[in-house]
């Protein structure tokens, strides 16, 4: 009886601490919080570029400026910069688009746009044609790409 009873209490304690935690996770995945969009090759085709359908000729498929972030899980400089493009997706909430691509996960993506390093990041303006920066970069430089290239402040 004594094993059946704290059995019970033990389960009772894991779901109100796993309720609280619940709860705290929803409050900080508020909607004011923007995340980074991780995109798959249907994703990336519908939002970004078609390469399949437009493969000679650079069309894209978005309605603002975006920023897209080919990287690897397994790859330090790719996990120095996510938290600054979770940072850089809140600041300039509305006015671009932040995506990330997992090379390892999406290898025909990252070949059909002959990514060999990551973190390679593809600035894309609305009109005209993207930019590609490999290597990770501080905050204020990538500030200043987004400002004097995408927004062309």
């Amino acid at each position: 009886m004594k094993k059946i009873l704290f059995l019970m209490f033990s389960v009772l304690a894991i779901a109100v601490v796993g309720g609280v935690s619940v709860a705290n996770a929803k409050e900080d995945n508020s909607s004011d919080k923007v995340k980074v969009k991780h995109l798959n090759k249907a994703d990336f085709v519908e939002r970004v570029y078609n390469y399949e359908k437009n493969p000679q000729i650079w069309k894209f498929e978005g309605d603002k400026p975006a920023i897209v972030d080919f990287y690897a899980t397994w790859c330090g400089p790719c996990k120095m910069i996510a938290p600054v493009l979770e940072e850089l997706a809140v600041e300039y909430q509305g006015k671009i688009d932040v995506y990330k691509i997992d090379t390892d996960a999406e290898r025909e993506l990252a070949g059909a746009f002959g990514i060999q390093s990551v973190p390679t990041l593809l600035f894309i303006p609305v009109n005209g044609e993207p930019r590609v920066i490999r290597g990770a970069m501080p905050k204020a430089d990538f500030k200043k790409v987004i400002d004097d290239f995408l927004l062309a402040k």
